[in-house]
C-alpha cells in the first residue's frame, strides 16, 4: 500500500494532462520523483490508447513521492488547486473526457481529511467562480504510464503543446510559488 515511509510520503493526483503536471511538480523542493500513470479505473494494466478513449474509468494521474520535512502534502494541495481549473468537470482546456477530471486519490485518512477540508474551503469561501468539482477518492492501483510519456515536457519543450500549454503553467508556478520551487 501507498502512503507513509520515514522521511518519503506518497501523493496521488489527476488534474488534466500529467504532461502538464509531471512538469509543476518535478520542480518543488522536497518532491522526490513524480511518476505519470492512470489509476481511478477498472481495467488492469491499461495502456495510454485506453486511457484516452475515455472508457477505462482511470484518469491521467502523477503519483508524487515526497519528504514531508521539506514540503508538506498541504503544500502539494495548494499548488494542485492553483495550477489547474478545479471547476471543470471532466476537462482541463482543450482535454475533454473523465480521464482528464480533477481528482486527489488519498493514501490515508489523513491525506482524505486535509483534501475535503481544502475543497469544503475553497468553495464555501468561493475561491472560485464556480463550485469545486475535484473528485476526493481513495488511491487503488497505481499504474505507471508507458516510459514515452516520462520527462515529456523536458524532452519536447519546443513541440507545441508544451509550448502553449505547459510553458505558461510553469511561469504561473514560479511567480506564484518561487519559495517552493527547487
Amino acid at each position: 500500500m501507498l502512503g507513509k515511509t520515514k522521511n518519503r510520503q506518497v501523493a496521488v493526483f489527476a488534474n488534466g494532462c500529467f504532461w502538464c503536471t509531471e512538469a509543476i511538480f518535478v520542480r518543488l523542493k522536497g518532491v522526490l520523483s513524480v511518476q505519470s500513470g492512470y489509476t481511478g479505473g477498472t481495467v488492469k494494466s491499461p495502456t495510454y490508447e485506453q486511457v484516452s478513449n475515455g472508457n477505462t474509468g482511470h484518469a491521467e494521474s502523477i503519483k508524487i513521492e515526497f519528504d514531508p520535512s521539506i514540503i508538506s502534502y498541504d503544500d502539494l494541495l495548494v499548488v494542485f488547486f492553483n495550477t489547474h481549473n478545479p471547476t471543470t468537470l471532466n476537462r482541463q482546456g482543450n482535454d475533454i473526457g473523465t480521464q482528464y477530471r480533477s481528482a486527489i486519490f488519498y493514501s490515508s485518512n489523513e491525506q482524505k481529511v486535509k483534501a475535503e477540508s481544502l475543497v469544503a474551503e475553497l468553495n464555501s469561501s468561493k475561491a472560485y467562480e464556480k463550485p469545486v468539482v475535484t473528485e476526493v477518492v481513495p488511491l487503488g492501483e497505481f499504474y505507471s504510464a508507458e516510459e514515452y510519456h516520462k520527462d515529456y515536457y523536458e524532452k519536447h519543450k519546443d513541440q507545441p503543446y508544451c509550448q502553449l500549454i505547459i510553458a505558461p503553467k510553469l511561469e504561473k508556478l514560479q511567480k506564484q510559488f518561487e519559495k517552493l520551487l527547487a
